[in-house]
């Protein structure tokens, strides 16, 4: 049973009408588990220069290749994905700078 709510983030860039890229951010409402990364994945993460925080279990129809999630007004950078059955992936995400 999924029993949070977090946002999955789409950008995209528009060219304004003096030539410069914008741009646009829009959200998109899910249905989560979160749990924290495991030691091992977390061990793993850093020894490779991530910063592995959470893992966000959600259905796999509702994912569509995003690469940032919300979760309490936090941002974090999806760096892996983990299809768990058909109808579930996971999500493992860190904390980057830039993601404020």
């Amino acid at each position: 049973m999924k029993s949070d709510v977090a946002n999955l983030v789409t950008e995209t860039y528009t060219q304004n009408a003096y030539g410069v890229m914008e741009a646009n951010t829009s959200l998109r409402q899910v249905y989560v588990d979160v749990t924290s990364v495991g030691s091992s994945e977390w061990f793993e993460g850093s020894r490779n220069g991530l910063n592995p925080q959470l893992r966000f279990t959600m259905f796999a129809h509702d994912y569509d290749g995003e690469k940032v999630i919300e979760y309490n007004g936090v941002k974090y950078t999806i760096y892996r994905t983990y299809l768990k059955d058909l109808d579930h992936i996971e999500l493992y995400t860190e904390l980057k700078k830039g993601n404020e």
